[in-house]
């Protein structure tokens, strides 16, 4: 999926989105520095997969969140984890680091990531459109249905 398809697909889908452009923003902090508008939407992604490379998880929680991975894997039921490597990322997502998003499991074509969002997330999402250098407002509640209707497991847990 390319940044154009994702606005084709909330469009003839008629999901109501905003969306702001800035510089390139590789981070939470750099997003935070330039004050954009919505700011408090926008959500921290995380590319984590078990010790075993079986199971890969896009983790989706407030920006100013702190995960624990111990408490993590025992929420989710899972081994170990840790951070994916860009090269995983690549592979299942086809993003890179600093675009990391939950629109990137369009291009999850396996259905292979679940993702997993945290509770405490607001109604509204501030996201990037598969570039660093936007972020769309869309509701969490119509992105998580998103995401099932393209097949991957979607869990929400308290984080």
């Amino acid at each position: 999926m390319l940044e154009s398809d994702v606005y084709k697909y909330l469009e003839s889908n008629h999901i109501e989105y905003e969306l702001i452009q800035h510089e390139a923003a590789y981070t939470i902090e750099e997003i935070e520095k330039m004050n954009i508008k919505g700011y408090e939407y926008v959500v921290k992604n995380l590319f984590v997969r078990d010790d075993k490379k079986r199971h890969y998880y896009l983790i989706v929680v407030k920006k100013d969140a702190v995960v624990n991975m111990k408490e993590l894997q025992s929420k989710i039921n899972s081994r170990r984890l840790s951070f994916a490597s860009e090269e995983d990322l690549k592979k299942y997502l086809s993003l890179s680091h600093g675009e990391v998003t939950p629109l990137g499991i369009f291009n999850d074509v396996s259905q292979s990531v679940e993702v997993i969002f945290d509770q405490n997330i607001s109604d509204i999402i501030g996201i990037h459109p598969l570039t660093n250098t936007k972020t769309i407002y869309i509701k969490t509640s119509e992105l998580i249905q998103m995401i099932k209707e393209h097949g991957n497991k979607v869990s929400v847990v308290s984080l």
